[in-house]
């Protein structure tokens, strides 16, 4: 079933963050600006409030803190140096068989402004749209969510320092604060009725031949059609090149397990339109999709074919995660209100 809704599809440029006395300086191109004063960052365990700003390590554009979720990452990684398990065990287990240690990761805005820089969609949470309408999405522009360890955290005099259609709506600036922004009512209200939409529970990493795969399965909901329930999931897939040769994604392979009982293979060239290239100038690249089951669980797995520089291949891991609904299936609450 295909949706209504536009993807975007940006250029691979990622724009550089750099530290000069303190000076939080962004290079875009060969125009550079100051945006505020670099702070160090926190270790896991102390988290970013509400407000804070921040550069994304990896992906360089500004944004905004909205609210923390603590997450379940299970790493197989970690799990295979733990496991003597074979190797066919390690790679057709469900991922919630390895054990899930507690992450941080944020909500948070993106500037308008850095949005056709950054190699990963802007325009990646979306929600179903209401039971008239079963096969309509909308999706929310500059929404990202972001790991502790991504944060770089900064201050601004700015009294506007990031530029979204929401941020005058979800955050009001209080010089008295420390950071000087604080959740608007608005901005509870909709965390609040989005929640079971917006929440991030499980993260899922597995790394091949130094490409890591992470993997994030968010719940939409459920629709009816043709007289079927339908179960939407949406999967936010970074994948992030930690080695030294450069790679191209050629291909995809996913499998696709249903309570059910049935068994899908998806096969196809690249992903969301594109083939990236993962090089150690630019390492990461980061992208959603969509799957529906006739049922209200299943799981996922497959892998990625990568091509070296000299036309060599491997097969890289996506890790097993499963699909899991949610017993509160209510409609998400559209927030685009004036």
């Amino acid at each position: 079933m295909a949706f209504s809704v536009i993807r975007l599809i940006l250029k691979p440029l990622i724009p550089k963050s750099i530290s000069v006395q303190k000076t939080c300086i962004r290079c875009v191109s060969t125009r550079l600006a100051e945006v505020g004063i670099l702070e160090t960052p926190r270790e896991q365990g102390k988290a970013y409030d509400t407000g804070q700003l921040f550069l994304h390590k990896i992906f360089g554009y500004r944004g905004i803190i909205l609210f923390p979720w603590l997450a379940h990452v299970y790493d197989r990684d970690t799990a295979a140096k733990l496991d003597d398990r074979s190797v066919e065990d390690q790679t057709t287990a469900v991922g919630k068989e390895v054990k899930g240690k507690n992450h941080m990761y944020y909500q948070v805005l993106i500037d308008a402004r850095d949005c056709p820089h950054i190699r990963a969609q802007t325009e990646a949470v979306t929600f179903l749209g209401n039971q008239d309408n079963s096969r309509a999405l909308y999706a929310i522009p500059g929404l990202d969510y972001v790991a502790h360890e991504d944060i770089l955290p900064y201050t601004s005099p700015e009294v506007t320092p990031i530029q979204h259609e929401l941020f005058d709506k979800f955050l009001l600036h209080e010089p008295d604060t420390n950071p000087p922004f604080v959740a608007h009512d608005t901005l509870n209200a909709w965390q609040e009725k989005n929640h079971p939409w917006l929440q991030l529970s499980d993260v899922h990493r597995e790394s091949t031949e130094g490409i890591r795969v992470t993997v994030i399965p968010f719940y939409m909901g459920c629709r009816e059609a043709q007289q079927t329930h339908v179960y939407w999931w949406r999967y936010c897939v970074r994948l992030e090149n930690r080695g030294t040769e450069t790679v191209q994604l050629r291909e995809r392979h996913w499998r696709i397990f249903s309570l059910s009982g049935t068994l899908e293979t998806v096969r196809g060239r690249g992903v969301v339109g594109q083939e990236p290239v993962l090089s150690p100038e630019q390492p990461a690249f980061q992208y959603s999709s969509h799957v529906s089951l006739q049922a209200p669980s299943g799981h996922m797995w497959g892998t990625y074919k990568m091509e070296r520089r000299d036309g060599t291949s491997f097969d890289c891991k996506i890790p097993p995660f499963s699909l899991e609904s949610k017993s509160d299936d209510s409609s998400p609450h559209q927030f685009l209100g004036s």
